[in-house]
């Protein structure tokens, strides 16, 4: 019996306001052929299946599009489990419709363990798999609240709150294991930050629960053979265990992520033996972030060109060097080329007039002229150009401030 363990798809999903559809339908197309390719018996989705509560048309069109695929494929069953992206009533509201083309929906946790706790059979109608389907927790269905009670105090419910639930529908997953005459595997899913997880800077993904980190342990209840779990974009064992392990988002949420491998988990239950093999998904768009100064940037650009690759790009200028029109510049630099360019940043400018600042101060109070005289210290313009750069500055701004007295 072959496993497909994958999560956080996040369907409908944007990269600095560039909608993510393509990617996702190529990813879901890719993901198909694999199903028949390695003759997958049960696909896992362990949450974030959308990027937000209230998907868009063509978010939709792709799940459900996928859903008719796998149901006409040789997987014989597919089980998703509600993230902390997803709408728990969006996703569940079909549910009863689905189940026809054995596809096992878990929004939310049920007023029955067995709406979580799921038999699997296979074609010959034998039992074949059971799969804990536990949906991301929320802090309402494990912790009751009490007044007076700290921060450090939510946060140690919570994670005795969602121990308790692994170890509820971990019995009662030995208890249909020990009504069967045989042995059968029992499979978790969850949607949590596991204690050692790791994540990347700006990979998108979210606290789970504010003001405080409430990381639950890796030690799930030994009934469990393997534990597939979602919300960490990176590919990653927890614990240093092969049998629990998160699989990651299947394409990069961000440009920091753009070099890191995505894959998909294959869980082999073979005459007793479990094997576990990492599946490693195409690059269905191209990121690259370019940071460094002008001859840096220029550089790096030419081999991108010379490759003539399509792809999407950030720009981070590091230079000393005063570029006013640095995006204008860029954009120059790309045009006719397959390079998109999503973002430019010049972060030497703002690191400069930062470090200016005195203990106690926020940018945002410091009016236009003092940030603009900080610049003008940041980037060491001469003294006898300070004042008159100053007073144009000056005059430009009012001029603008006028304009907008005068429209209203």
């Amino acid at each position: 019996m072959k496993i497909i363990h994958t999560s956080d798809w996040h369907l409908g999903c944007s990269l600095r306001g560039r909608k993510r559809y393509e990617e996702s339908a190529e990813f879901l197309d890719w993901l198909g052929e694999l199903l028949e390719k390695e003759s997958i018996d049960i696909l896992l989705v362990a949450g974030d299946i959308f990027d937000t509560t209230t998907p868009s048309n063509r978010a939709q069109e792709l799940y459900y599009r996928f859903l008719c695929r796998v149901a006409e494929s040789s997987c014989r069953h597919v089980v998703i489990t509600a993230g902390n992206h997803d709408s728990p009533t969006f996703l569940n509201a079909p549910r009863e419709l689905l189940r026809h083309l054995q596809v096992y929906i878990v929004g939310k946790i049920g007023e029955s363990l067995d709406d979580e706790v799921l038999l699997l059979k296979d074609a010959q109608g034998e039992a074949e798999l059971i799969v804990a389907a536990v949906p991301y927790l929320r802090d309402r269905d494990i912790r009751s609240a009490e007044a007076g009670e700290s921060l450090e105090d939510k946060a140690r419910k919570l994670v005795e709150g969602i121990r308790s639930h692994y170890e509820l529908v971990g019995r009662r997953a030995e208890e249909i294991r020990s009504a069967l005459p045989g042995p059968v595997p029992v499979v978790a899913m969850g949607h949590l930050f596991a204690a050692g997880g790791s994540t990347v800077e700006g990979d998108g993904v979210r606290e789970l629960y504010l003001g405080s980190l409430a990381h639950v342990g890796h030690d799930f209840p030994p009934v469990f053979d393997y534990v597939a779990l979602g919300h960490l974009h990176k590919s990653q064992l927890v614990g240093g265990r092969e049998n629990c392990r998160y699989s990651g988002a299947p394409i990069p949420m961000g440009f920091t992520e753009a070099l890191r491998e995505k894959q998909v988990i294959m869980v082999d239950f073979c005459a007793g033996q479990m094997e576990v093999t990492p599946l490693k998904v195409p690059i269905f768009k191209a990121l690259h972030s370019i940071r460094g100064d002008r001859e840096e940037i220029e550089r790096q650009l030419e081999e991108l060109k010379s490759k003539a690759q399509k792809a999407w790009l950030e720009i981070i200028y590091e230079g000393k060097e005063i570029i006013s029109d640095l995006r204008e510049q860029m954009e120059a630099a790309t045009a006719g080329t397959e390079l998109d360019l999503l973002r430019v940043s010049d972060n030497r400018s703002w690191q400069q007039v930062i470090n200016l600042m005195e203990e106690g101060e926020v940018l945002s109070e410091l009016d236009h002229s003092e940030v603009f005289r900080r610049c003008l210290e940041a980037y060491e313009v001469e003294a006898e150009q300070r004042e008159s750069l100053l007073q144009m500055y000056n005059e430009i701004l009012d001029c603008l401030l006028t304009e907008d007295v005068m429209a209203e």
